[in-house]
């Protein structure tokens, strides 16, 4: 069912960036509901960086639109950063300063700014915050920039790789805080590597290959996917119709099947009691197959190298950290 247009925060429509003879994004078309945790899933060059400087008006679209909140993204950037807190993939911080001074600093050039909530997020990430930022070791500045970003009252929140250099302590956190602002009705667009936090934080994925939008997954429909893997002697059967459309059968090997449901168990192993099998094992599908569906094949390398550099970091990411706190939503000098 197509949801309403008042409970969507995020739109984009056949949204495209080319950066010379390379198609960073092309025709990407999405929604993103509002409370919802949207997943972003892809390697490396596979557009995900690109679309989210779109949607925060960094980059100018070759084609399509962008919209947040049913605000242009590009024409009207400065009121679509005031609603955004974003966690860079490479925040960098201001180096003189100790880490207290460095969330004080954030929290008061813009409205939505709390820092006492800062406050209470680095101490959570068990940060300490006596330390200059020059001293402080990779993960240390990623938990202060996390501290920063998810004390932000915003409608949305984006975070690019926000674990990180993180301990699995830390990373739990992170999780958890995610989950509270979907409680809270924010919205959260969580772009990561590690496909089981997002399995586990996300209601909805998309994944992406070489700038293209390729699959798009409901997670809770997901959790009802199960592989059956099994040895049958003799030649496999037609399903019945009622499951035909549930079920992707392979042969592997002589002898052993492999079977996908995307529906109910109880039918399906109703059916299969009937069959000669044996050694039947069932497990979840899991984030993992559905992903590896979409990226078992290696971007050529002139491919991979045009699409580092038209995702790699601006030269000052603590420009864009501020632009997307600023007090009226202007870039610092």
């Amino acid at each position: 069912m197509a949801r309403e247009s008042s409970e969507l925060l995020v739109t984009t429509d056949s949204l495209g960036k080319r950066y010379r003879r390379v198609h960073a994004l092309s025709d990407c078309t999405l929604t993103v509901a509002r409370g919802e945790v949207f997943g972003l899933l892809g390697p490396n060059g596979a557009g995900k960086t690109t679309l989210i400087r779109l949607l925060l008006g960094y980059l100018k679209p070759t084609s399509g639109r962008a919209s947040v909140d049913g605000l242009d993204a590009y024409a009207e950037s400065v009121a679509v950063r005031r609603r955004v807190a974003y966690l860079p993939g490479e925040a960098r911080l201001f180096r003189h300063m100790r880490g207290k001074e460095t969330l004080r600093f954030f929290a008061e050039v813009r409205a939505e700014g709390d820092f006492q909530r800062s406050l209470a997020l680095a101490e959570r990430f068990e940060l300490d915050l006596s330390r200059r930022v020059a001293f402080m070791s990779t993960g240390m500045r990623q938990k202060l920039a996390l501290a920063i970003v998810l004390a932000t009252d915003t409608p949305l929140l984006i975070l690019d790789e926000p674990t990180t250099n993180l301990d699995p302590t830390v990373r739990g956190a992170v999780i958890e805080i995610v989950a509270e602002a979907r409680e809270q009705g924010r919205t959260v667009i969580f772009s990561s590597h590690v496909l089981s936090e997002v399995e586990e934080v996300c209601d909805r994925v998309v994944i992406l290959r070489d700038g293209r939008l390729v699959h798009t997954q409901d997670i809770s429909s997901l959790r009802r996917c199960h592989r059956i893997r099994a040895a049958i002697t003799g030649a496999l059967p037609r399903p019945p119709s009622e499951l035909k459309d549930q079920l992707s059968v392979r042969s592997p090997a002589t002898g052993q099947i492999e079977i996908d449901t995307y529906g109910e168990l109880g039918p399906l192993l109703g059916w299969l009691a009937t069959l000669p099998l044996n050694e039947i094992r069932i497990e979840p599908i899991g984030l993992r197959a559905v992903y590896d569906r979409f990226h078992s094949s290696v971007t050529t390398v002139a491919n991979a190298d045009d699409r580092r550099e038209a995702e790699s970091p601006t030269p000052d990411t603590t420009r864009k950290l501020a632009a997307a706190r600023g007090p009226a939503g202007e870039e610092l000098p």
